[in-house]
């Protein structure tokens, strides 16, 4: 018989017809997690990692029936311990809420953030004020959606999650709220050519992203969790769909983009390009998901950047 340490969820399983048998332990904790009987002398130690993983079974939904479960008159399930977990809607609301009222402090110049004479003063530039609209605008926006547009596949997340979202955009939100609103800040380089430019963009992308949130969530029944391949509706916002499997967060880098060249300030800059990495590693993951899915999936969409990427 022989051991090789393994790490995973414990398991009791019947191997293939053979001569040798093959027992698997925790290396950390030395307990048993699988035991593989009449394995094949000529094996190869990928082949037994591969044996291993099928007998530890798969992850079900909520909704899987046991009837239709490869299961005999006894099913074993095995437990996994997620840890704390929060919902989601609880997770958005706080890192939206957050953003938005610190953007504000901010804005108001509330005291001990530029000095005492500049205390609740106001900045004498236009673009100032539309940034602050803009960026308003979006936060307020997203609470909304969170609250009667989106419906999540999941209830929950691990808690730690809202430690971390919290991080990326309180911060992001103070350290661009203070460059934007400070005293000393200097309007763009092209004055309102540029402001008016950022802001069609802003808008149209804003607009966009509500669309495909709202086109999204027509695909799927309240109280369901079904899945279907999302198409371009008559909304002239949708037919990116054509193009991207995730047209929301195109939309949405465009949108950061549109504010950034509004206020030619580097945090936005920083916080569109952080941000777009991210979306572009969500959007890939919902691209294969969807390629994996359906068959019929159209070959011509893009994750993210039609024809790029």
């Amino acid at each position: 018989m022989a051991r090789l340490p393994a790490d995973g969820a414990g398991a009791v399983c019947p191997g293939p017809t053979a001569s040798s048998a093959v027992e698997i332990l925790d290396a950390k904790t030395r307990e048993k997690l699988c035991f593989l009987d009449k394995v094949e002398p000529q094996a190869t130690i990928a082949e037994i990692k591969t044996l291993f993983t099928k007998t530890q079974g798969k992850s079900l939904k909520d909704e899987d029936v046991l009837q239709k479960l490869p299961v005999g008159t006894t099913a074993t399930l095995f437990f996994r311990d997620l840890g704390a977990q929060i919902s989601w809607v609880t997770v958005f609301l706080t890192e939206y809420a957050g953003p938005l009222f610190i953007y504000l402090l901010f804005y108001f110049r509330v005291p001990f953030i530029y000095g005492h004479k500049y205390d609740f003063t106001s900045s004498r530039h236009t673009v100032v004020h539309l940034a602050c609209l803009c960026h308003s605008f979006h936060y307020v926006k997203r609470l909304l959606e969170t609250l009667f547009v989106h419906r999540f596949s999941h209830g929950t997340m691990p808690l730690r999650n809202i430690f971390k979202n919290c991080t990326y955009y309180w911060g992001f939100a103070a350290w661009m709220a203070y460059y934007i609103n400070h005293p000393l800040y200097t309007p763009p380089t092209y004055g309102s050519q540029q402001v008016k430019l950022a802001l069609t963009i802003f808008v149209i992308c804003q607009l966009g992203n509500f669309s495909i949130h709202m086109a999204l969530r027509d695909l799927r029944p309240a109280g369901s969790k079904t899945r279907k391949i999302p198409y371009p509706t008559k909304n002239p916002f949708t037919w990116l769909f054509l193009l991207v499997s995730c047209p929301n967060y195109t939309y949405e880098v465009g949108s950061w983009i549109g504010f950034a060249i509004m206020t030619q300030c580097v945090p936005v800059a920083l916080f569109s390009l952080v941000g777009f990495t991210q979306m572009t590693i969500w959007a890939k993951g919902k691209h294969r998901s969807y390629l994996r899915e359906f068959r019929d999936y159209p070959p011509l969409r893009m994750p993210i950047i039609p024809f790029l990427l």
